[in-house]
């Protein structure tokens, strides 16, 4: 039985429970096949604490994060707690860029998975030929690659990509997901990797039966009702977690 994170004297309450429940998505990104061995990130801010954000120590794979080995870092690249591990450039010039300038960006996903990246990589990127993309069309921005994301000037580049969106294909890249929560971040994640794998399916077979305008928007204006309480995502994660459980809790220490 896995113990909880062990209190400590500078972390808050806030602090842990968002420890907490970024190891579990990080176990829960792996269980689904979307890591990427050491590489790609998901990052959360601090509760209450201005411009600090937790992120993946750089060279622990997803399946063996827990809540204490996060690395905690301010948007400026400072370490804020004692950590013996690194941090990816390429990873934090991305998110600490994100939860700098778009306020509601609270939890930010990044992966290099292989329908995603595929995706990515053709003209037009993702089309509505499917359940899921049709969640997505007019809501995904487009970034050109530029090459890996080490470098401060592409910043207002990605700003501009992405606009008044939360979600991007980052060209011959792979995917980038924003969202208030966690959990929204995940079920986000989720229905966009199932919108790329079907499409990559799809036009293996032929000529793929396009969805008109008009139903995408009917579509995407009634996928409200198929919410419970809790808010996006939160029942799809909280399930997620408990399968990870059955098999590993020491995410939790």
């Amino acid at each position: 039985m896995a113990t909880a994170l062990k209190p400590q004297q500078d972390m808050s309450e806030a602090e842990r429970a968002a420890r907490q429940e970024l190891a579990a998505c990080y176990r829960v990104f792996a269980h689904m096949g979307w890591s990427e061995m050491i590489y790609n990130h998901i990052t959360v801010k601090v509760p209450g604490e201005e411009g600090a954000f937790l992120i993946n120590p750089y060279g622990m794979h997803f399946s063996e994060i827990t809540a204490s080995s996060l690395v905690k870092i301010d948007i400026e690249g400072n370490v804020l707690a004692p950590t013996e591990w690194h941090v990816n450039r390429a990873g934090f010039v991305q998110h600490a860029l994100f939860h700098k300038h778009i306020p509601d960006a609270h939890a930010i996903a990044h992966t290099h998975t292989t329908a995603g990246m595929a995706v990515s990589s053709v003209e037009g990127g993702l089309q509505p030929v499917n359940f899921y993309a049709c969640n997505f069309v007019g809501q995904l921005g487009y970034h050109d690659f530029e090459g890996v994301t080490v470098r401060d000037e592409e910043g207002p580049r990605f700003l501009e990509s992405l606009g008044n969106k939360r979600m991007m294909l980052l060209k011959n890249h792979g995917i980038l997901v924003m969202g208030k929560t966690l959990p929204e971040v995940f079920i986000k994640h989720w229905a966009l990797q199932r919108a790329c794998e079907i499409q990559i399916q799809t036009m293996s077979m032929g000529q793929p039966i396009v969805v008109p305008d008009d139903i995408v928007a009917i579509h995407q204006r009634d996928l409200h009702h198929t919410q419970i309480p809790g808010g996006a995502g939160a029942a799809g994660f909280a399930a997620m977690v408990r399968l990870v459980d059955r098999t590993d809790k020491s995410w939790r220490e």
